[in-house]
Order: C-alpha cells, then sequence, then structure tokens
C-alpha cells in the first residue's frame, strides 16, 4: 500500500512538473509574442507578471526536487532522519518564496485585472499566495512534528 501511495504522489509531482515546464515554456512565450503589438503600459504590466512568473518557477522546481528526495527517504525507511528534516526545510523556504514573489506581483496582477476586467486573474493571483503559504506551514509544521519524534526516537535507542 504504501509503495503505491508514494508512487502515485511522485506520479503527481512530474505532472505538476511537466505543466509548469508548459506554463514557462510555451504559453508564456506565446503571451510575450503577443505582447509585441500591445500599448505600452500593457506591457509593462504583463511583462512584469511574466518575469515574476519565471522567478517564481525556480523556488517550484527546488521544491519539487526536495519532494521527490522525501519520497525517496520514506520509500527507503528513512523517514525519521535529518536529511527528511532537511527536504521539509528547504519546501518551507521555497512556499516561503513564492509567496513573497507573487506578493510583489500582486499590484501588477490587480491592474492587469482592472484594466481587462478580468477579476478572475486577481483571485488567481491570491490564490496562488494562499496555497503556497499553506505549503510552507504544512512542511514548516512536519518539520518541527519530525523533529520531536526523532527526539523520542533516539531517547528511546539510548533508553534501550
Amino acid at each position: 500500500m504504501q509503495k503505491g501511495t508514494i508512487w502515485f504522489l511522485r506520479m503527481v509531482a512530474v505532472l505538476l512538473g511537466l505543466g509548469v515546464l508548459a506554463l514557462c515554456a510555451i504559453v508564456l512565450p506565446m503571451l510575450m509574442i503577443d505582447l509585441l503589438d500591445s500599448r505600452s503600459f500593457v506591457q509593462v504590466v504583463m511583462y512584469s507578471i511574466i518575469v515574476g512568473m519565471y522567478l517564481a518557477a525556480i523556488p517550484f522546481y527546488i521544491a519539487l526536487f526536495k519532494v521527490m528526495k522525501l519520497l525517496r527517504y520514506i520509500d527507503r525507511g528513512d523517514a525519521f532522519t535529518n536529511r527528511t528534516v532537511q527536504s521539509l526545510k528547504g519546501i518551507k523556504w521555497c512556499g516561503l518564496w513564492i509567496t513573497f514573489i507573487y506578493i510583489l506581483m500582486m499590484p501588477f496582477i490587480f491592474i492587469f485585472g482592472e484594466r481587462d476586467d478580468a477579476p478572475g486573474v486577481i483571485a488567481i493571483g491570491m490564490a496562488v499566495i494562499f496555497g503556497s503559504f499553506v505549503i510552507a506551514v504544512f512542511a514548516s509544521l512536519l518539520q518541527k512534528l519530525l523533529i520531536s519524534a526523532i527526539d523520542i526516537k533516539a531517547e528511546n535507542e539510548l533508553t534501550i
């Protein structure tokens, strides 16, 4: 059962990575090509959003790498080690970086949403901020629980 769950989580991580790769390699360059004949103000706003999305992709892929390492540790039976704590710490910081980048992008997203009368764009930006912050908080909570479990495990090994 555990092997199937880990395999499923790995496939989800790979699919997420491929989705973001498709966004960065296909969709965003197409948007940049479409912006060539736009007004200058719209170009500045959209280019700022696109640069922010490319910047947010960097911590996303770092976190994805950390997730794959974490799943490999769990698969090997090394779930209660300091390496897993370090992986969770990396995931936490990547989530916080994505949150920070999108918070900096929100004024541009808001301007774009108001200009094109597309309030859904603002909701998507807020969802990314909320989602990455929740992941960071969850990783931090798991990190603290794992440190506590490692301490208890070490104490039990010394007792016996």
